[in-house]
């Protein structure tokens, strides 16, 4: 019988179960399994310079295609380096599979050269954490961690010591059936009854729409429609509900704006569909909630509810809609409409006036204009801190768009390595990654995969010389700004001498056309704006005694930026409010 290395047959199995790319950092005891990799067809290494960044990318390309991606580590140092990564994706239910490779495993538990131990450091991080310590149990514990992380989406490890990967075995028939689609999981007829009857004995219903309602889009529109109820929704669910949603108020949390706070906290129910909205502070007291979602683990822990109900949003949806009357009453939606409308009216001038002369350039402009020149089936990602506020407020989503971040976790330097991966999974589709100047010096290095994998990835970079939400953390705790300044850097510069296209803006006129010539330029591009350090430093409109508290202040900050063309939507959406 033929015979093969356990590395070889680890990566059959992989490319059998639809992985296309494993992105890492070659070493050591990785070596068995990267010249697997180079022998095989179907998949390749994607050599990135810090391991870190590889699993962010695999995270960003897993939610992008659905699909499995795997990212690797060497013994010790290198698959530490995974850990951030790993926890972005668990948290983004991103189906990835690591690999840790091990030192040699006579040597474990020995204090040998670069050991750790995976198999604990990894378990938090992870549905599924294994050693693979004899080449007969490799086929099996691969098999049971793929399974966990398609089916429980999210992070499966693997640890796999360099002696265990090059030894030989028969290079037996692996026929191993992967799951292929996710269930639809519909709620018990009794629970479907429990919340047709609370919502039918609710006068003004709320939905507040997170990223379980991927896929859902039309199911809730019909039963806000049913209901005449007003959606708000979560920084996650924005993608998948706000577009095309006559029944839109904004979108609620620290980042939020319009009238989705009014509106969660007037109605007599709110109905929590696939959120797992993590900050009780916003959640109303004395309405009644119920909540609707497919991780049962999930329901009650941020509120206290009159009804859990575990299924799909859309499944539910359509079970529910058609057992309620249409309502008429519309008092309480246009109500919210029309606040919705007014919020957005009044600040949105604050941040367009005379934007042309301002300089430094305000980062807000930066990003209304990217989302205007941007394709309608962009992907953007989105680094942690004030770019999640500019893309919460000015990409407009359109059902086709995505924007990824580490919205879970909250990772800093996420952005340039969920590009990576994004634009992996289609070149000719056009990625943006939205990166602050502190977050984009993190990771800086893998500026240079883009460089080398061709990969025509467009950096716009907000740089303000500071981290900026830090800074706004400390001033609202009444703290004087510390540790936050950065040294003004020329990236453009960089970026130009690692053999990328470049510009570097100063003046607000020069943006657009920077945009445009990006976008125009084959390969990889940065555009490096320099942006107003004190755009939302001081909360504005605050009197010292309404700074109670981080949550409080931080929204009523946010409360009172711009928000970009999601007034053009909530304009639209007052003209189907009947006139009398």
């Amino acid at each position: 019988m033929a015979k093969e290395s356990v590395a070889e047959q680890f990566v059959r199995i992989l490319v059998d179960a639809g992985v296309e790319r494993i992105y890492g950092v070659v070493g050591d005891s990785l070596n068995p399994v990267v010249d697997a990799v180079r022998r095989t067809k179907g998949i390749e290494w994607v050599h990135v310079r810090n391991e870190e960044a590889g699993a962010f990318a695999a995270a960003a390309e897993a939610q992008v295609s659905g699909k499995l991606t795997a990212c690797a580590g060497s013994c010790g140092p290198g698959n530490l380096h995974l850990i951030n990564g790993l926890y972005d994706a668990h948290r983004s239910m991103a189906p990835v599979l690591a690999i840790a490779s091990h030192i040699p495993g006579a040597k474990i538990g020995t204090d040998f050269f670069q050991e750790t131990h995976p198999e604990r450091l990894f378990t938090e991080c992870s549905h599924y954490c294994e050693m693979i310590g004899d080449p007969a149990q490799m086929p099996r514990v691969l098999q049971i961690a793929l399974q966990n992380a398609v089916g429980l989406q999210g992070v499966s490890v693997v640890v796999l010591p360099g002696d265990v990967a090059d030894k030989t075995v028969d290079a037996a028939v692996l026929n191993h059936s992967m799951v292929a689609e996710r269930p639809t999981v519909c709620p018990g007829e009794g629970d479907i009854e429990r919340l047709t009857d609370l919502v039918a004995g609710s006068a003004k219903v709320t939905l507040l729409c997170g990223a379980g309602c991927a896929g859902a889009h039309d199911e809730v529109v019909a039963l806000a429609e049913r209901l005449c109820a007003p959606v708000a929704h979560a920084l996650r669910g924005k993608e998948y509900i706000q577009w095309g949603n006559p029944y839109d108020v904004g979108m609620s949390g620290l980042l939020g704006y319009g009238a989705a706070y009014e509106a969660m906290h007037g109605c007599d129910l709110l109905l929590m569909l696939g959120t797992d909205f993590p900050y009780e502070e916003f959640l109303p007291t004395r309405a009644r909630v119920a909540q609707v979602d497919i991780r049962p683990e999930r329901l009650g822990r941020r509120s206290r509810l009159d009804l859990a109900v575990w299924g799909d949003v859309g499944a539910t949806a359509r079970a529910v809609t058609p057992r309620i009357e249409q309502r008429t009453d519309r008092r309480f939606l246009d109500r919210m409409l029309r606040a919705h409308a007014e919020a957005l009216e009044g600040v949105v001038d604050a941040y367009t006036r005379d934007v042309e002369r301002h300089v430094p350039v305000h980062p807000e402009f930066v990003a209304d204009q990217l989302d205007a020149v941007a394709a309608d089936d962009t992907v953007f990602t989105v680094d942690t801190g004030m770019c999640n506020v500019w893309a919460a407020r000015y990409i407009t989503p359109n059902g086709r768009r995505r924007v990824i971040g580490s919205f879970k976790h909250g990772s800093m330097a996420n952005a340039l390595p969920h590009a990576i991966g994004a634009q992996l999974v289609d070149r000719e589709r056009q990625v943006v990654a939205m990166s602050g100047d502190g977050g984009f010096a993190m990771l800086m290095g893998d500026f240079l995969t883009l460089v080398q994998h061709r990969l025509p990835v467009k950096v716009v970079l907000f740089n303000n010389s500071s981290l900026s939400m830090v800074e706004l953390e400390m001033m609202v705790a009444g703290l004087p700004p510390y540790g936050t300044d950065n040294v003004s850097t020329d990236f453009a510069a960089i970026a130009r001498a690692c053999g990328a296209g470049a510009v570097r803006v100063t003046e607000p006129a020069k943006v657009r056309g920077a945009l445009e010539e990006a976008f125009a330029t084959p390969g990889p591009f940065l555009v490096d704006v320099v942006t107003d350090p004190n755009a939302l430093s001081v909360p504005p409109k605050i009197t010292g005694a309404q700074v109670g508290g981080f949550a409080l202040s931080m929204s009523k900050t946010v409360l009172t930026g711009g928000v970009g063309r999601a007034l053009d939507m909530a304009r639209s959406n007052l003209r189907n409010i009947p006139r009398p």
